[in-house]
């Protein structure tokens, strides 16, 4: 039984790892700030969550374990709103931001948007 949660725990760092490395080569591969900010977000989460619970596994079931959870809990509560601040900073204070993205002031506008779009859509499915 001790082998098995050492395998199982090591694959979940060595996928943690990798998840990582993927991180790495969008952060670098990117070339527009939002995007870059994308991938080191997700990345981060994922990894730092896969990689803790091979940790958890292969600690077993005690006090650290526990704080390893919280880290995994604080981490996903954390991270969508510090990256969700940093992207409204960035199409707040970029002036060129709309040669690369499509910036809706208003919900109303985003609406009317996806309306038109999926009507645009349906007129190229019929013809």
């Amino acid at each position: 039984m001790e082998w098995l949660r050492l395998i199982v725990g090591g694959l979940l760092l060595i996928i943690g790892m990798c998840i990582f490395a993927v991180e790495i080569f969008g952060v670098f591969r990117f070339k527009f700030s939002l995007n870059r900010m994308h991938a080191a977000a997700m990345g981060d989460t994922l990894g730092i969550t896969v990689s803790l619970l091979g940790l958890m596994i292969i600690s077993g079931f005690n006090y650290t374990t526990l704080k390893m959870a919280l880290i995994v809990v604080f981490l996903w509560c954390s991270s969508p709103v510090s990256s969700h601040l940093l992207a409204r900073l960035e199409v707040m204070t970029n002036g060129k931001i709309e040669k690369h993205a499509e910036i809706f002031y208003s919900v109303e506008e985003l609406e009317n948007s996806t309306e038109e779009t999926i009507t645009d859509y349906r007129e190229m499915e019929e013809d």
